[in-house]
């Protein structure tokens, strides 16, 4: 009787470990990437890398651990903060490790899916290629790839995510960028109030003084910061004195073809509200300044856009104090409340 008794226990414990140690397995329960109404085409080809709950989590893990950073404390969201469309509220130049400052401002972090490259110069050509270069900038992570791959392979945790996201179940370089791209695809925003109004939603209407500065902006802004991502995805010199501390050349960076001397990517203004300080050196903290920045702020630098010369040959959009007052009224329809407090993006 003593052994059956103890047959039985020790069957007891084996099923037991089996079902709390359980194996586990690729999952590729897909989410869909939705592409609003107002939206142009998905850029991303989800085809090479389709998003699934798994790889979403992973990535989402990945996004706020500070192990992708060379003193394992400056993690994606150290410079993205959710609650300010996943910029660095507040710093007009990014921070990194061991208290390095870049020399450029934190770019939001939203409706990726529909861009075609990346950065402030379009150093990235693939939103899978963008974070190796914050990753192994010297001023923000300071880090590699390689050693990445070492740190989370010791993690037991990681090494489950991994099997459940793809289906090699490999921590690779690949697939870490791969699942940090799941996460940012996911990160769509495109329910502000000019949503809604234009898609006919929740019969929101806009103020009259929402209207004129939707007019305005439709009139002398809507040519750069075009279709519904209010960005054309260009690169434009738009007539900033230069910085002789940073002395960025931007764009000329890259091919350093003079043509791009001081040009820049239009950046979207979704969300514009909370993404302040603006321009790619944070040199401006609220819209009154940045409307009278292009109202009577621009400089000939030696490479402005045509498409800021006046008639009279002076550079500049002119405004009214009236178009400007209504047109901030307009940009703040822009912000979209349900994806800056959108709880499956938040670290906890």
């Amino acid at each position: 009787m003593r052994n059956i008794n103890y047959m039985l226990v020790l069957l007891a414990l084996v099923l037991s470990c089996s079902e709390s140690d359980e194996v586990p397995k690729y999952e590729p329960v897909l989410l869909e990437i939705e592409r609003p109404s107002n939206f142009p085409d998905i850029e991303y080809n989800l085809d090479n890398n389709p998003v699934t709950e798994a790889g979403f989590q992973l990535g989402k893990d990945l996004f706020y651990d500070g192990r992708l950073s060379s003193n394992d404390a400056i993690a994606c969201a150290f410079c993205h903060e959710q609650a300010f469309a996943f910029t660095h509220h507040g710093h007009n130049l990014s921070h990194g490790v061991d208290g390095a400052i870049g020399f450029r401002n934190s770019q939001p972090i939203q409706n990726m899916a529909f861009y075609n490259s990346f950065m402030w110069d379009g150093a990235a050509s693939h939103l899978d290629l963008q974070p190796i270069i914050p990753i192994t900038s010297e001023l923000e992570m300071n880090e590699t790839l390689a050693n990445i791959v070492q740190k989370l392979k010791s993690d037991s945790n990681y090494q489950n995510q991994f099997v459940r996201a793809f289906e090699d179940g490999e921590i690779s370089s690949e697939n870490i960028l791969k699942a940090l791209s799941q996460f940012m695809l996911t990160m769509v925003s495109s329910n502000s109030k000019y949503d809604k109004y234009v898609r006919g939603e929740d019969n929101i209407t806009l103020s009259q003084v929402e209207l004129d500065g939707l007019n305005t902006f439709q009139n002398k802004c809507a040519s750069c910061h075009a279709t519904d991502l209010f960005t054309d995805q260009s690169f434009r010199n738009n007539g900033l004195p230069v910085n002789p501390q940073l002395n960025d050349t931007g764009r000329y960076r890259l091919l350093e073809d003079p043509n791009d001397l001081y040009k820049f990517r239009v950046p979207s203004l979704r969300n514009v509200e909370y993404t302040f300080p603006y321009m790619h050196d944070g040199r401006f903290t609220t819209l009154e300044v940045v409307m009278d920045f292009y109202d009577s702020g621009m400089v000939d630098n030696g490479n402005v856009d045509p498409a800021f010369l006046r008639e009279d040959g002076t550079l500049g959009i002119s405004l009214s104090d009236y178009e400007k007052e209504s047109m901030i009224a307009f940009l703040k329809t822009l912000t979209d409340y349900e994806f800056l407090e959108d709880e499956r993006f938040s670290e906890f």
